[in-house]
C-alpha cells in the first residue's frame, strides 16, 4: 500500500508541506498543458527537493475545462492500484482545476480517504474538505448515459430503452433537472458539466 497525493500545482509551498505532512510516497501533478516560468519553477522545486524520496508523476490538463479536467483526475484514480490510499490537495494551481480534482474526488469518493486545502492565510493550517458523492441511482446513470448519447427518439422510445416506466422516467427526469445534471430546450435533453461529471 502506497500513499499517494494527488495535487494542482502553481505555487510549489502548499504540495511541499501536504506531500511531506502526509508521508507522501507517489505525488501526481496537475499543471497546464503549457506550464508557464512559474509553474515550470514550482515543478523544479518540488523534483529537487522531492524527487529522491518519492515517485513525482506531472498529468498535463487544460486550464479552464472542468469536465476535462475530472476526467483526467478519474483516470488517475482509476488506474491507482486498490489497495494504495489517496489523498488530494487542491490548494495550489487554478481555481477551475481544483474543482475539477474536486468533482473527481467526488466521483470517486470511496476512493479518496481525504480532500484538503491549506488557505493562503495560514499555510500550515489543513482544512478537511467533505467528501461529497453525486449520489446517483442505478437509473439516473443510466439516464445520463443514454440522454448524453442522444440514441432516443422521443420520451416513450428512451423509457423504452432505459426499462423505466414514463412515469418513473419523467421523475428521474426532474430530479436531474433539480440536481442541474441535464438541461432542455425544445424536448431535447442535454447533460450539464455537473451531469456530465457525475456520470465518470
Amino acid at each position: 500500500m502506497a500513499k499517494v497525493l494527488i495535487a494542482t500545482l502553481y505555487s510549489p509551498e502548499p504540495v511541499l508541506l501536504a506531500a511531506t505532512r502526509q508521508g507522501t510516497e507517489r505525488l501526481i501533478l496537475l499543471i497546464d498543458k503549457e506550464p508557464d516560468k512559474e509553474q515550470q519553477a514550482g515543478l523544479k522545486l518540488i523534483s529537487d527537493s522531492l524527487g529522491r524520496v518519492m515517485d513525482i508523476k506531472t498529468v498535463k490538463t487544460d486550464v479552464y475545462d472542468i469536465v476535462e479536467v475530472a476526467k483526467k483526475c478519474v483516470e488517475i484514480i482509476d488506474l491507482t492500484p486498490k489497495d494504495d490510499e489517496i489523498s488530494v490537495n487542491i490548494t495550489s494551481g487554478r481555481k477551475t482545476k481544483a474543482i475539477g480534482l474536486l468533482f473527481a474526488a467526488y466521483a470517486r469518493h470511496d476512493r479518496v480517504k481525504k480532500i484538503a486545502y491549506n488557505p493562503e492565510e495560514d499555510k500550515k493550517k489543513v482544512i478537511c474538505l467533505p467528501k461529497l458523492s453525486f449520489h446517483l441511482t442505478e437509473s439516473q446513470k443510466n439516464l445520463l448515459e443514454f440522454l448524453e448519447a442522444g440514441k432516443y427518439d422521443n420520451l416513450t422510445d428512451l423509457a423504452d430503452k432505459v426499462s423505466l416506466s414514463r412515469a418513473m422516467l419523467y421523475r428521474n427526469i426532474k430530479d436531474l433537472e433539480d440536481m442541474d445534471m441535464i438541461t432542455s430546450d425544445n424536448g431535447l435533453f442535454r447533460l450539464t458539466d455537473a451531469g456530465k461529471i457525475a456520470r465518470l
